[in-house]
């Protein structure tokens, strides 16, 4: 096998082999470090002998094994009794057939990541560094802070996992509610990373995306009748269907309104058409998931991207300001705008937007703006957008595509 493969299956992988090693040694720290050993063991065994039937069952026997070799060290180490060797060399039990949904291992390291103890943001970083598996660096970045004040939340995070106790469960039905928006943004969040990666080569990461989408139809049937679940698993099919047509065979992106909808997943575009009728026919006030799946259910029924209702776009992202505000909603609502009322309206709000300090840091809100500037034939301006928008990105497909708009404006 090339490296290249190696490093894919690696990436497959390494989410759903952590959440089991963290539920077999019941230590995060732990749990990350044996797995790296893992690695580099495959990394040698697998280019010199092949792939085993089970890469990840592989990997996780493997890391098990070095956990207990770390255990015994330390405890050696410091004169520690070999109980707690024996209590792990015990516990630590592989499981290769599939899990219940109870005991779904990434499902319980989401659930644990998101217990109430935690702050929202502290909660959004512990899934991205791993659920995710993106490094302290990225996720550092994706706050906005420092990769050192990142690594002491982080390490404070796991500190108070093991410390407090929590339980490393998915809890009772009556004890959801209080996790689950949580929840449900942190599936979100893995899926965003796989449908448009934060850094790297590659535009997408499909493993992600069908992670995140697995643990949508087991939520699903966790917490039937929601209708924020059945809208975020909508709105997730809904999106990921389009991924053939989102890049070319050399890596470039492929925007809308240039894809080829024949090769967009029909019967998955079906399946979350019917999760959004599901999700909107759910009484009570509607969930933003359930909205934002309405919007992408337009897009997917338009037989083209000049036939798409934009007007009725713009309007639930209207519905979708009253029910939460937030820059983001905004930003995607003025892109809307100015498919319907022009791109002149359009940059006035992203301007607006832009004054409020809103979105400092964000990255498309250059993009969107050079965008705009540039339909207006703003190309100066334009170019200058374009030039912030790839100093902000680290995903190379997206410089590519600024690059390739700057030379079209000649």
């Amino acid at each position: 096998m090339n490296p290249g493969e190696i490093d894919k299956i690696f990436r497959d992988e390494a989410g759903r082999a952590l959440a089991t090693l963290i539920r077999l040694v019941g230590d995060f720290d732990l749990a990350e470090d044996a797995l790296q050993d893992a690695v580099a063991v495959a990394l040698e065994r697998w280019a010199a002998c092949g792939l085993p039937d089970n890469p990840r069952a592989w990997l996780v026997n493997v890391a098990k094994h070095k956990a207990i070799d770390r255990v015994r060290r330390q405890a050696v180490f410091r004169g520690k009794q070999q109980a707690l060797v024996h209590e792990l060399e015990l516990n630590a039990q592989t499981v290769d057939e599939p899990p219940s949904i109870l005991d779904d291992d990434m499902l319980r390291l989401i659930f644990t990541c998101c217990h109430p103890a935690f702050a929202a943001e502290v909660q959004v970083a512990l899934t991205l560094r791993t659920v995710c598996g993106l490094s302290t660096t990225q996720v550092a970045r994706a706050f906005l802070i420092s990769e050192e004040a990142m690594a002491q939340q982080l390490v404070r995070a796991k500190q108070k996992i093991r410390l407090a106790g929590i339980p490393y469960e998915v809890p009772e039905r009556d004890a959801l509610a209080p996790r689950l928006d949580g929840v449900l943004a942190v599936i979100y969040l893995v899926f965003t990373e796989g449908y448009v990666a934060t850094e790297g080569a590659d535009l997408m990461r499909p493993d992600l995306a069908a992670e995140a989408i697995r643990l949508g139809r087991l939520l699903d049937r966790l917490v039937p009748d929601r209708a924020g679940v059945k809208g975020l698993l909508a709105l997730m099919l809904l999106h990921d269907a389009r991924r053939a047509g989102r890049k070319t065979s050399a890596g470039d992106i492929v925007l809308l309104e240039e894809q080829d909808r024949m090769l967009w997943d029909r019967a998955q575009i079906e399946e979350g058409l019917r999760l959004v009728d599901d999700a909107l026919r759910v009484p009570g006030r509607p969930q933003p998931y359930a909205v934002q799946a309405a919007i992408a259910a337009l897009h997917a029924r338009a037989p083209s991207f000049a036939q798409t209702d934009w007007r009725q776009i713009a309007g639930l992202y209207e519905v979708l300001l009253r029910i939460g505000s937030s820059p983001v909603i905004e930003l995607n609502h003025a892109a809307a705008v100015s498919m319907v009322d022009g791109p002149a309206r359009a940059l006035d709000l992203v301007d607006a937007i832009s004054a409020r300090g809103g979105l400092r840091g964000y990255e498309l809100l250059p993009a969107v703006r050079a965008d705009l500037l540039r339909r207006l034939g703003r190309d100066d301006e334009a170019r200058e957008a374009y030039r912030a928008a790839t100093q902000a990105t680290q995903l190379e497909p997206l410089r590519r595509l600024y690059a390739r708009r700057m030379r079209e404006m000649g």
